[in-house]
C-alpha cells in the first residue's frame, strides 16, 4: 500500500454524537461517513439523504455511498460492508493514515487496520476547537437559556399559587406532583423548540441525590431542587439551570444551607478566569463551604454536604470539558460552563443553585438571568 496521506475519520449519527455534528453540520439519524484533510473535507451518504446532505452540510463534497457500492460490486463483492466502502473511498484519495475520535467502534477500527490502515485514536475533545465558543456559539446558548428561564418562571408561578392543604402542596383541588410541574416545564419548553429529559423536581430528602429526578406530591416548607436543561431543537445547543425554592416556610437549617451555596457560587465567580484551573475554581468552592461550616462525608451510609463538582462544560453536549472540579485543567477564554454549588443533608433537605457563564480574560460573564430566590 502506498497511501500516505493523513485524514480524519468520524462515522455516527449526527442526532447523538455532537462530535459528527460540529464537523458536518448535517443532522442524520443514521450513521454515516466524514472525512477530513488539511486542505478538504467530504461526508459520504445513501441515496436516501444525498440531496439534503448537497443543500445543508458544511463540507466541500457530498459522496454517494452507492457509487461505491457499484464499484465493489463489479470488482465481486456482493454486499459491500461499512470497512470496505471507507476503504474504497480512501483508496481513491491515497489517505493511509487515520485519527479518530475515541468513541470509535472497535470493530470497525479492526476492520481498517486488517486492510493496512493506520487508525490512531484522541482523546477527548476530538475538536479543539469545541472547547472555546464562537460569538454564534454563545448566542445559541443564551437563546436557549432565555427560554429555559422562561419556562423557570412558569413552573416557579405554578408553585407559588399552589395552596398548602394537608400537610401538601395543591394545584386547585388536585396535589401538585413533582410529575405534573415536570410535564408542565416540558410542555414550555418545547412551544419554545426545546426538548428536555431527565428534568430534576425533587423535593425535600428526595434532593439529597443530586441525579434524583423526583416524584409524587410536592410539600410545602421542604426544598424543591428544579434542575432544567433542554437542548435547542434549532441550533442543538443546551442551556441548564438549576433553582431551589420553598412553598412556605424553610426551616432555619435550610435558609443556611441556601446562604451557603449563594456564597460558594460567588467565591466560584470570583475565581473563574482564563489561566487557572478548573480545580482550583472547586478547591476554593469546598474550602468555602468548610469555612462556612458545612462538612462532607458519609453519614448512615448516605453522602451529605458538597461531593460532586463545581461544574461543567456546556454546549452541543450537556457535558463537555472543561470540568470544573478535581483534575479540572486550565480555563481559556470561551469556555462555556456551569457552576453549580450544592448542599445535601437528609432531614433538612438540598439545596442546589446553578447559572452558566463564559471565561473571559479578566474573570467570567454570567449568561443566567434567573433569580435566586428560595422562599416563593
Amino acid at each position: 500500500m502506498n497511501q500516505s496521506h493523513e485524514a480524519i475519520l468520524v462515522v455516527a449519527a449526527s442526532t447523538i454524537n455532537a462530535d459528527m455534528y460540529y464537523a458536518s453540520r448535517f443532522l442524520a439519524p443514521d450513521p454515516f461517513i466524514f472525512l477530513q484533510t488539511t486542505s478538504r473535507k467530504w461526508i459520504a451518504v445513501s441515496d436516501l439523504e444525498l440531496d439534503r446532505a448537497r443543500a445543508q452540510a458544511a463540507v466541500d463534497e457530498i459522496l454517494p455511498l452507492s457509487r461505491y457500492s457499484e464499484r465493489l460490486r463489479q470488482q465481486g463483492s456482493l454486499e459491500p460492508g461499512q470497512a470496505e466502502l471507507i476503504a474504497e473511498i480512501l483508496k481513491e484519495r491515497s489517505i493511509g493514515t487515520l485519527l479518530v475520535p475515541a468513541s470509535f467502534g472497535l470493530e470497525l477500527a479492526d476492520s481498517l487496520r486488517s486492510r493496512g490502515y493506520r487508525v490512531n485514536f484522541k482523546k477527548d475533545p476530538f475538536w479543539d476547537e469545541r472547547l472555546r465558543k464562537s460569538a454564534e456559539e454563545i448566542a445559541h446558548m443564551t437563546q436557549a437559556l432565555r427560554a429555559t428561564e422562561e419556562v423557570l418562571e412558569l413552573a416557579l408561578e405554578t408553585i407559588r399559587q399552589s395552596t398548602i392543604r394537608n400537610g401538601l402542596l395543591y394545584q386547585g383541588s388536585q396535589p401538585l406532583t413533582a410529575e405534573g410541574l415536570r410535564r408542565l416545564i416540558h410542555h414550555g419548553l418545547l412551544d419554545r423548540d426545546c426538548v428536555a429529559e431527565q428534568t430534576i423536581v425533587a423535593c425535600s430528602d428526595q434532593g439529597c441525590d443530586p441525579h434524583e429526578e423526583g416524584k409524587g406530591p410536592l410539600l410545602p416548607h421542604q426544598s424543591i431542587i428544579i434542575d432544567v436543561f433542554p437542548r435547542s431543537l434549532g441550533s442543538r445547543y443546551h442551556a441548564d439551570i438549576t433553582r431551589t425554592v420553598v412553598k412556605g416556610t424553610p426551616s432555619v437549617e435550610l435558609k443556611r444551607l441556601f446562604d451557603g451555596v449563594l456564597a460558594a457560587q460567588e467565591e466560584a465567580f470570583s475565581r473563574i478566569k482564563a489561566g487557572v484551573t478548573g480545580q482550583e475554581v472547586h478547591e476554593a468552592v469546598s474550602s468555602r463551604l468548610e469555612r462556612l461550616g458545612f462538612q462532607t462525608g458519609e453519614v448512615n451510609g448516605r453522602q451529605q454536604g458538597f461531593f460532586h463538582g463545581t461544574g461543567h462544560g456546556l454546549g452541543l453536549d450537556i457535558h463537555e470539558l472543561p470540568r470544573l472540579g478535581k483534575g479540572g485543567g486550565v480555563l481559556q477564554s470561551g469556555n462555556v460552563v456551569t457552576v453549580e454549588p450544592g448542599l445535601y443533608y437528609p432531614g433538612i433537605g438540598g439545596v442546589r443553585i446553578e447559572d452558566v457563564v463564559v471565561v473571559r480574560e479578566e474573570g467570567c460573564e454570567n449568561l443566567t438571568r434567573a433569580p435566586k430566590v428560595l422562599q416563593l
